[in-house]
């Protein structure tokens, strides 16, 4: 991927001065979300995968909202007893340990360098679900959030039951989604499922990448290693492994650059991670 923009059908990609801009691109239906849409998120996040010169991502939803959520016309297609090339086969893993709607949101936790989201307007169901896989969440004060999936008589299945226990209280979590009760963006941040409040969500999320984006870029990947890890592995695993990243950075390029730009008081030069 070179500077400039990417249209991968209902996404857009943009990427300039080392950070990716993914765009959710379907405004007239609140960027809800149906089969193009699932796999033009997972190409956008596989093409990130593979950047080398890639230091951080935004992600955000154009128009009035970030995400409505499953599309009326898979709801449409349940109701009729049909499927809409979605629901055929979800036990199918098509995507490593994931099928494609799980990667759509995963898939964010596996590009290798840290993804902010910003979420306006909605963030309902599956969107909610795509936001979580992002590293970090800024959110508009007024922003409506829901586990909505009980409404419609299903469970959320994108990942969200993995991608929440990390964030929020398990109460939290059985009574908003036993519930499907709307919450605000105030709110997502006092149960863990946002970072913070802000004004304009997407101008922070651009703040804190291009921070992110200064820093070393074999730490920075080396620290979403460990923290995506940290999850699943037991204290003397995560021990080692601090100690495995610690060890292939120590003395490297970037990390020697790191000490003699600070030392002499200069932006550092990096190079890009092999």
């Amino acid at each position: 991927m070179i500077a400039g923009e990417t249209i991968l059908g209902r996404v857009v990609v943009t990427f300039a001065e080392r950070i990716a801009e993914v765009r959710l691109d379907r405004p007239d239906k609140l960027n809800a979300l149906d089969p193009p849409m699932f796999s033009a998120l997972v190409e956008a996040g596989e093409r990130l995968k593979r950047l080398p010169s890639l230091r951080a991502v935004v992600l955000y939803g154009a128009g009035r909202g970030f995400s409505a959520g499953l599309d009326m016309g898979s709801f449409a297609a349940m109701a009729a007893g049909k499927s809409d090339g979605l629901i055929a086969d979800l036990p199918a893993r098509t995507h490593g340990v994931a099928n494609l709607a799980q990667a759509a949101a995963f898939v964010w936790r596996e590009v290798p360098v840290p993804v902010v989201a910003a979420v306006h307007g909605v963030a309902f169901g599956g969107g909610f679900q795509i936001a979580l896989g992002a590293d970090i969440r800024y959110v508009a004060a007024d922003a409506k959030l829901s586990i909505l999936e009980i409404k419609w008589g299903l469970v959320p299945d994108m990942g969200g039951i993995a991608l929440m226990r990390e964030l929020a209280r398990g109460d939290v979590i059985r009574e908003l989604a036993f519930t499907g009760r709307q919450f605000s963006g105030e709110e997502a941040v006092r149960y863990g499922f946002a970072t913070a409040v802000h004004a304009d969500p997407l101008e922070a999320a651009r703040a804190t990448a291009r921070e992110i984006a200064d820093k070393s870029p074999d730490a920075v990947r080396a620290l979403k290693r460990l923290l995506n890890a940290s999850a699943d592995l037991d204290v003397a695993a995560i021990l080692l492994a601090e100690s495995r990243e610690q060890a292939k950075i120590i003395g490297a390029s970037n990390q020697v650059e790191a000490v003699r730009a600070g030392m002499e008081r200069r932006p550092p030069r990096f190079s890009d991670p092999v």
